[in-house]
């Protein structure tokens, strides 16, 4: 059975770096039958950055980005920007913690008015380090993710969340931080989610999937909005991490071809996440 007519096919997080394959992986998501890409920004020189006009820089390198892919391949491309969260820690050697906390709220600043001058779709991502970091860092960090919710939220807009995995606790606690500056949870994206939990558990926050064979088969029973991502990182020196930027038009090809039963079930991520989520219409016409 053939992907569904109409049927866009979406990866929801992917990187890009002008030091990568840049356009020539987005070819190769193109011609596995990809349609859109959400394009995360990322830090491009590997060094942290020390001012505004880095951060500056890097969101108009991701913006530059997106637009050769959509000019030279045909790939539509959402921009999400914002600091990354594990930049405050180099920030903070670097610069000083209080330093490195007006930098990264002042970047957050600047990321909501690209969204308010439609120049992105999203804050992202946002959130705290993925490990353990030591108290005075631990409550920065937890400080600028609520701060990053209010800038969305007064900028009307998604927010891509990087954190630890996590567990139903973990998703409750999420939705609880979201709740406390009045961000609405059904804006709230945990990026690279591996646990598939049913609905009830993720209590509004909406779970972006590492399209992996097994992760993408359990995900598949589940009422959305949900996303599927490759977290393609487009780094020389670890090819195809996390997954190859072909991947997830691949999977739908193989859902098509081997389970045609769920074929359906691809309109969650590729259509009606994107639609209750972002807002945006992909599908003319929508589920037929």
């Amino acid at each position: 059975m053939p992907i569904p007519e109409g049927l866009p096919v979406v990866d929801h997080h992917c990187h890009l770096s002008p030091s990568g394959e840049g356009v020539e992986a987005a070819r190769r998501f193109r011609a596995a039958g990809g349609t859109h890409l959400f394009l995360a920004t990322q830090n491009y020189t590997r060094e942290p950055v020390r001012d505004l006009a880095g951060y500056a820089e890097q969101y108009a390198t991701t913006e530059r980005l997106a637009r050769r892919v959509t000019v030279e391949t045909g790939v539509t491309v959402f921009v999400v920007i914002a600091p990354y969260p594990v930049d405050l820690i180099g920030q903070a050697d670097a610069l000083g913690l209080p330093a490195a906390i007006d930098l990264q709220r002042a970047a957050l600043e600047l990321a909501g008015r690209w969204v308010e001058e439609d120049r992105a779709v999203a804050l992202g991502e946002v959130g705290r380090p993925h490990f353990p970091v030591a108290g005075e860092l631990a409550e920065a960090a937890e400080d600028l993710f609520r701060y990053a919710l209010e800038v969305a939220r007064d900028a009307g807009c998604p927010a891509v969340v990087h954190s630890e995995d996590l567990d139903a606790s973990g998703y409750a606690r999420l939705a609880e931080l979201a709740a406390q500056v009045s961000f609405p949870p059904g804006k709230l994206v945990k990026h690279y989610a591996r646990a598939v939990l049913p609905t009830a558990q993720r209590v509004g926050v909406v779970p972006s999937f590492v399209a992996r064979r097994e992760v993408l088969r359990a995900c598949l029973a589940e009422e959305g909005p949900w996303f599927l991502e490759t977290d393609f990182l487009d780094d020389p020196a670890r090819p195809g991490a996390v997954l190859d930027l072909a991947t997830v038009p691949r999977r739908a090809a193989a859902i098509a071809e081997a389970h045609p039963e769920d074929v359906e079930r691809l309109w969650i991520p590729f259509d009606e996440a994107v639609r209750s989520v972002y807002g945006l219409e992909l599908a003319a016409g929508g589920r037929t």
